[in-house]
């Protein structure tokens, strides 16, 4: 069988205050990993709106997307994924208290840069950090990079 190779299209969120960043941890086949808020994009979801959820569903904060940080391009190890990550930094709005979390995440947690450098063992991928150190280093582009059409 001739299987059609694409990537997975993914989001993630890029949540700052007073220094530190809202992070994940989750179950995943590797065992707990943290990870920022991300997830797939959905049939007929803009970019946006995808990342907007996902920060909602993975951590009970609702958040605006206000400038995107990067895309990143990444084969797993395993050689049977490759992720399109779109990541975006914006604005944290209201935390919802009591709010259920998505399947497998744990807790969302705030974490230092310095925290997130020494665990990076425990990353979901490396894409974590690249994220991390790429919004330090002051990348923001417009959101008007992003076209999409209904």
């Amino acid at each position: 069988m001739n299987r059609v190779w694409k990537p997975n299209v993914t989001v993630a969120a890029l949540i700052e205050r007073e220094g530190r960043f809202l992070l994940v941890e989750e179950e995943t086949e590797d065992g707990l990993r943290f990870n920022q808020p991300a997830g797939h994009l959905d049939e007929g979801e803009s970019l946006v709106a995808a990342c907007t959820r996902e920060a909602a569903e993975e951590t009970a904060w609702s958040f605006n997307p206000t400038a995107l940080v990067g895309i990143y391009q990444w084969p797993r190890p395993q050689g049977d994924i490759t992720y399109l990550r779109f990541a975006f930094s914006g604005e944290l709005g209201a935390h919802e208290e009591g709010r259920t979390l998505d399947a497998g995440i744990l807790r969302a947690v705030w974490m230092t840069p310095d925290e997130i450098r020494a665990s990076a063992d425990r990353h979901r991928s490396p894409l974590v950090w690249q994220c991390v150190s790429d919004y330090l280093a002051g990348r923001r582009f417009p959101l008007e990079l992003l076209r999409h059409y209904d």
